[in-house]
């Protein structure tokens, strides 16, 4: 990998700052005692929890969290699936800066991050943190213990996975990673199943039914949509009730008035138009922020309000550094929204799609207030190709090629089966939530002003982030991924190599 300018980025930054953690007089670092910081990394999700607005869902423990704490609207992760964006917002750097952009790469390569991207919890164990990524409290399962991380020998990441060892270990940093909203695939015998079930599907309340949802207009007017659409929501639902029992104990074990809460999605919601692409559906996550009563509010922080500015996921890394009081390292690209000195915000969040299991792709995002550029680097590889696990867990995919070979769909049904997308995608969000209608080839002035203003961002980001999409994989490294998912999920019989 050509590292010269992640180097050249942190060569401005003393060698020091990297050994050491850089403790300043940073947010909370004048205090005696430094809060504790507790991650809840919901799967798969968009806006979708009732203080956003959403119907047939039951979120009163989030809903909750965001009345008492600060509601962000304009949240983007960095990649529409999991191992990318975690990667990123794990060390505050883009993927495509740091080689990590292909789903589930490095795994047995003998990668390191590039000098000076360290871990996040290696940052804050530097300044006596206990780290935790929490599976259970006492017998009950309540995180996947999930990492997907597209790093794997950087050493140890986590202390413990119990929540019992953080009252004895303060301060802490801990995660907890929801298990829902998520297909229960990971027996690796998803092909052997007529439908695969949501996980804890059995044990979901029926919040949303077939007969009250109403799903996104892209797809079209059937049964399988509605059931599928009502049991994502149901699942959010269930994931809710997890998180009351995670913030219940937090406040039983007297942890509550001493740890920032910080709730986040990891990508965009789990819909076959969803997750892999990076429309906002793919992209856009929920975040609320929960400061403790035992320390000052910082900056950038107002209990009760909404925050509407942009945030991109990897803003997660150098913020919660300023609570642990480490100021972030020169070079990482990530930004503070919260906290002491903090800098200008964002205008654009810029987010990227490449290879995702055996389906090789390469898409931009550049995401502003009110609109959205996309760039399609592969025209003919949009939503009608292969991608085995979507074939597979996802029923409203087979249904719409279905329907579609029997000439039953029309509008922007039709138009998402095309086997082609445009080159460039502009869209005004205030107007178009849905993403349906193409403005780049639109004659009005702010249409054109939007779009050429986004492409140069977009333009200048690849050259100075140096995307490694410019690169693609050879091809000996993606033709395992095509038999691991063949294994795992099966092959459409439609499907002709």
């Amino acid at each position: 990998m050509n590292r010269n300018l992640i180097c050249f980025l942190f060569a401005l930054a003393p060698v020091s700052m990297f050994a050491n953690g850089s403790l300043s007089a940073d947010d909370s670092s004048s205090l005696a005692v430094k809060p504790n910081v507790l991650w809840i990394v919901g799967e798969n999700l968009k806006l979708d929890l009732g203080c956003y607005g959403a119907e047939n869902v039951r979120t009163p423990h989030l809903d909750n969290l965001a009345k008492n704490g600060v509601r962000y609207t304009r949240v983007f992760s960095t990649s529409p699936v999991c191992a990318p964006s975690r990667s990123a917002f794990f060390v505050g750097m883009y993927q495509t800066t740091t080689d990590m952009h292909n789903m589930r790469s490095h795994r047995s390569d003998g990668y390191r991050l590039p000098e000076g991207v360290r871990p996040l919890t290696h940052r804050l164990k530097d300044v006596g943190y206990f780290t935790a990524n929490i599976k259970t409290i006492g017998d009950e399962v309540v995180g996947s213990g999930k990492l997907d991380l597209n790093f794997v020998e950087e050493g140890k990441l986590y202390d413990s996975s119990r929540w019992e060892d953080l009252k004895s270990n303060q301060p802490f940093f801990a995660q907890v990673n929801t298990l829902e909203a998520e297909y229960d695939i990971y027996d690796r015998q998803t092909w052997r199943q007529p439908r695969v079930e949501w996980k804890g599907e059995k044990t979901h309340e029926k919040i949303a039914t077939e007969e009250n949802v109403t799903p996104p207009p892209y797809y079209p007017d059937h049964p399988v949509v509605k059931q599928e659409w009502a049991r994502y929501l149901n699942s959010v639902s269930g994931m809710d009730r997890s998180i009351g029992k995670i913030l219940s104990q937090l406040k039983v074990d007297g942890l509550s008035d001493n740890t920032i809460v910080m709730f986040f999605g990891d990508n965009g919601r789990i819909e076959p138009r969803g997750i892999h692409w990076c429309y906002d559906t793919g992209l856009h996550v929920p975040m609320i922020i929960h400061w403790p009563a035992n320390f000052p509010e910082p900056d950038g922080y107002r209990a009760g309000t909404v925050n509407e500015q942009v945030v991109s996921l990897i803003d997660l890394t150098p913020t919660t550094l300023g609570f642990a009081g480490i100021t972030p390292p020169l070079g990482m690209q990530g930004r503070k929204f919260m906290g002491a000195e903090l800098p200008p915000p964002r205008k654009y969040a810029f987010s990227a799609r490449d290879r995702i299991d055996e389906t090789v792709n390469r898409i931009r995002s550049v995401r502003g207030e009110r609109y959205h550029y996309i760039k399609n680097y592969y025209p003919d590889r949009h939503f009608t190709s292969l991608n085995r696990y979507k074939e597979k867990c996802f029923p409203i995919k087979p249904l719409m090629r279905k329907l579609m070979a029997e000439g039953k769909l029309t509008g922007a049904p039709a138009e998402l089966m095309a086997p082609t997308v445009a080159p460039e995608q502009l869209f005004d969000t205030w107007n178009d939530p849905h993403e349906i209608k193409n403005l780049a080839e639109s004659d009005l002035p702010e249409h054109q002003a939007a779009l050429l203003q986004m492409r140069q961002a977009l333009n200048l980001w690849i050259v100075e982030t140096n995307d490694r999409g410019n690169f693609p994989e050879p091809p000996e490294v993606v033709a395992p991924f095509e038999k691991e998912m063949h294994d795992w999920f099966g092959t459409p019989a439609w499907y002709q190599k």
